[in-house]
């Protein structure tokens, strides 16, 4: 894992100008800073909307040509139809919008919420959407096919990632740049990197993964 730190879009970059790439939490404005920063070269990995309009504060996003990998938004558990109905609509929107731009959609689940909304996206074909993990999703195995980024604290258990073979981004919430190199160094010395899960996923976008008895891994490699 990659840990980079998750920013406010209101704060000054300048202090982060050599720890790059960064994740910006969106507050619905830009710090004039950011562009300039983009502009010589900082990577943006993946920038947290609110959720509270995903589609407008997406679009506002995309507006300011920040770059960025990857677009997180928030989403609950569907209790209903219409709900669902919103939801797969809200993610057209943005994929018409972001197409062709190099960002793709991830969602930030609710902890509760990977069942139905798997079982949602499956039935609507919506394979380009993919998911950011974060310390409330128990059982991260279901959506390991599209597991593209991930958010936690310095306190976060990361075993279940680790088990998964995760090797992406884990953005961590950061103020300040020494503080912030303190708390990556401590977590990549108590979770290190991995080159395969200690298990093999048993699901491949919600569909089950037939394994292949010729192909048999090394015991040392689950420590790798």
């Amino acid at each position: 894992m990659r840990f980079v730190p998750l920013l406010l879009s209101s704060s000054d970059p300048a202090p982060w100008q050599f720890l790059g790439p960064l994740a910006l939490q969106w507050e619905g404005g830009l710090h004039p800073g950011w562009s300039r920063l983009v502009a010589r070269g900082t990577a943006i990995h993946a920038v947290h909307l609110t959720g509270e309009n995903p589609t407008e504060e997406a679009l506002d996003v995309l507006r300011h040509g920040l770059g960025a990998d990857f677009l997180v938004l928030p989403a609950e558990r569907p209790e209903n139809r219409e709900a669902g109905f919103r939801l797969l609509g809200s993610l057209a929107t943005l994929l018409e919008a972001t197409h062709g731009r190099g960002v793709k959609l991830a969602l930030r689940l609710e902890s509760g919420a990977e069942a139905p909304v798997l079982e949602l996206l499956k039935q609507a074909h919506g394979e380009a959407v993919g998911f950011c993990w974060h310390p409330g999703i128990v059982d991260p195995e279901p959506l390991a096919d599209r597991l593209w980024c991930a958010v936690g604290e310095p306190g976060s258990d990361l075993r279940a990632l680790q088990a998964l073979g995760y090797r992406w981004d884990l953005a961590l919430p950061a103020t300040d740049p020494d503080q912030f190199r303190q708390q990556a160094t401590a977590l990549e010395a108590t979770y290190p990197g991995v080159l395969f899960p200690a298990e093999m996923p048993t699901t491949a976008l919600g569909r089950p993964v037939v394994p292949d008895d010729s192909l048999v891994f090394g015991k040392h490699w689950e420590r790798s």
